[in-house]
Formats: structure tokens, sequence, C-alpha cells
């Protein structure tokens, strides 16, 4: 049942214990949007009883689709008095593993009733457009979507897979130690580049030992247009959530492809390599210095960002009727953006700008217009 539906104050269908007051313009902002929209979207699909499409890795490193309830992604029943959603905060049962500061992740789910303050989940979130600029030009059913991924994001999933290897740290060694005991000086992009297919296949060989530990880390929505024109399909918005481990495959397939005739470090080979050193680095000392990582180990490419792959690449892995046709109809958004909340969001963002650009969805006298 929609419970929320004919609220009269600006607000997001499910959000109604969260950090953000949506009675604020300042919080339907271009940055607050994409991570609160995709929150209550999630919401709403639990009420309509529609789960995400959960992207896990198998044993044979290949990416597979199930599907994941809303209740195991947030740790809770959303909806639910006990739930709040803090956004833009640091996932406190991971302080103990940091040096330093722990960086933000784009949500952290609570129980504020049962167990005061407690963390249940930390979530990284890509609203992301279909199509993107490399597949616009196909039909429909070969559109992807572009991910652009930021350094915290790999801190994040170093530190999902640490925090379940806390007593696993002889293992991870067993596993990491022999190639990094081989590189002379890890700053050197001579020294790292002949080790890249070695601490890739020590990385996937780590992870395929624990394949059942894996666990959500992106919430992955998607809204579909037609090509790049502001019309939004019928059907169009669907959620992807990548495991922490399925998501590897978005770097690790592309350092793989690199090293066989690479003459520098890319980006995506400079994920695995941050990657495996702060689980190295986890192991050794228990610590992660994840700071220390990204900013001394650059191979002369800015570390604004850390690595993105567009919808060519991420099609192969997404591919789903799921995507083609996405289950959530454009009339739908009127309940999830509750209230008149769409007066307060900004044109400049192009999911801002589009639902903008299709008032029906909000007012029906308009549907022929």
């Amino acid at each position: 049942m929609i419970v929320e539906e004919n609220q009269r104050k600006p607000s997001l269908f499910g959000l109604s214990n969260s950090n953000r007051d949506f009675l604020q313009k300042d919080s339907w902002g271009k940055n607050q949007f994409n991570s609160s929209f995709p929150a209550s979207l999630a919401c709403y699909m639990h009420s309509i009883q529609v789960q995400p499409v959960y992207l896990k890795l198998n044993s044979s490193l290949n990416i597979i689709q199930e599907q994941i309830t809303v209740t195991e992604l947030f740790g809770e029943v959303p909806l639910s008095e006990k739930l709040f959603f803090a956004f833009e905060s640091d996932y406190l049962p991971y302080r103990k593993i940091v040096i330093g500061k722990l960086p933000r992740v784009d949500l952290v789910t609570q129980d504020i009733k049962t167990n005061k303050d407690s963390c249940l989940k930390s979530l990284e979130i890509k609203l992301t457009a279909l199509p993107d600029n490399s597949t616009y030009r196909l039909s429909d059913d070969r559109y992807g979507c572009e991910i652009v991924v930021r350094p915290d994001t790999i801190v994040y999933l170093a530190l999902s897979i640490a925090d379940k290897l806390q007593h696993n740290k002889e293992t991870i060694l067993e596993y990491l130690d022999p190639v990094f005991q081989t590189i002379d000086n890890l700053t050197s992009i001579r020294s790292v580049l002949p080790k890249i297919s070695e601490i890739v296949v020590s990385m996937d060989n780590l992870l395929l030992n624990y394949l059942d530990i894996q666990s959500p880390l992106v919430m992955q929505p998607v809204w579909k247009t037609v090509g790049k024109t502001s019309k939004l399909f019928t059907n169009c918005l669907d959620m992807f959530i990548w495991s922490d481990f399925a998501f590897t495959r978005l770097f690790f397939d592309v350092a793989k492809k690199a090293a066989k005739n690479a003459e520098t470090i890319t980006r995506s080979t400079r994920s695995v390599v941050w990657l495996a050193k702060m689980l190295y680095d986890f192991a050794s000392n228990g610590k992660i210095n994840h700071q220390f990582i990204i900013d001394n180990y650059t191979y002369n490419t800015k570390n604004d960002k850390a690595f993105a792959i567009n919808g060519i690449g991420t099609y192969g892995y997404m591919k789903s009727p799921q995507l083609i046709n996405p289950r959530i109809k454009k009339e739908e958004i009127k309940n999830i953006i509750l209230g008149g909340g769409q007066n307060y969001l900004s044109p400049e963002r192009r999911f801002d700008g589009i639902i903008l650009s299709n008032p029906e969805i909000f007012d029906e006298s308009l549907k022929y217009i």
C-alpha cells in the first residue's frame, strides 16, 4: 500500500526518517536528489512488491543476476519507524579499521528504535542515465549506462571485504603476500606494471575463496529516455544492486585486458592496486591508511576519480529484461516525489531536468498536449 501518496508537503516516499528536511529547497539540490531519490525509489518498489536486480559474482568469476528484497538491502523493513536514512554519513563500524578520517558514504541505514543509532548498512549510490553517450545511437534494447566511480567507493569496497574477513587475515596474506613481496617500489610504474596480472589473479582467488560473504555495496537505479532526448520511456525506472564482489568486475576485467599489452597503468588498473594494497595492509597491520594509498599510488594520473566505464562496457553485466524494459512506469514517479517536491528540483542536472520536461507525470491534463 502506498501510505504517503496523498501527502501535501514536499517529500519523498518512505523517507520520513532521515537527516534531510524535504520541506527545505536545499534538500532537493543536485547532489542530494541523486541519493535521496534512489532510496525513495527502493522504498516504493518494496511497497509494490518489486525486488531490485542483484548482481553477484559466481565461481566462474562471472556476474549472475538474482533478486534481493529491499529489506535485505537496507537491513530493516522499509517504511518501518525503526529505519533511519543517514545520507552522506560515515559508517561507524568501519572506523576501527581505518587510519585517519573515515570517508562518507552515500547512505547509511540505521535502527533508531531497537538499538539507538545502530548502523545497519552502508551503500554507495549511482543514479545512471540509460542510454549513455556510447549507446544512445543503438536500438533501445542495446542501451547501457555509464558508471563513474570515485576513490571513496574503492575505500568502502575494501572496508566491506576487510570487515567480513577480520578473523581471516592470515588467509588474505596467503593470497597477496607472494606478489607484494616481489614489488620493489609500489609507487613505480616500471615496478608495478609487470605484476598487474599476478595481483589480479591473487585477488580473484581470494574472492573465490569467500564468495558466500559478498554483500550489497552499490545501488544503481537506471532511468530510461528515448536516445538523448528528454522524453522518458513509459517504462523508465528500475534498480540494480551490485555486491561488493561483483563490483570488482567493472575494473578487474578491464585491467586484465589492459595488462596484456600495457605500457602504463590505467585508472582501472590503479583501482586494482588500490584495493589489493588496502586489503594487504589490513591483513598485515589490521588497519587501512586509505588516504595515503590514494595520494601516493597515483601513477601519473589524477585521483579525482577511480575509474569510469561506459554503457558498452556495463551492458554485458546488466543485460536483462529489467534493463530493456524497466518495471517502474513514468506515471509512478508522482507516487515517489510527493507534495509538489518536483517544483524544488534544479533542472541543471539531467534527471531533474527530465522530470520537469515531463509535467504530465504530475498533471494528467497535460498528458495529451
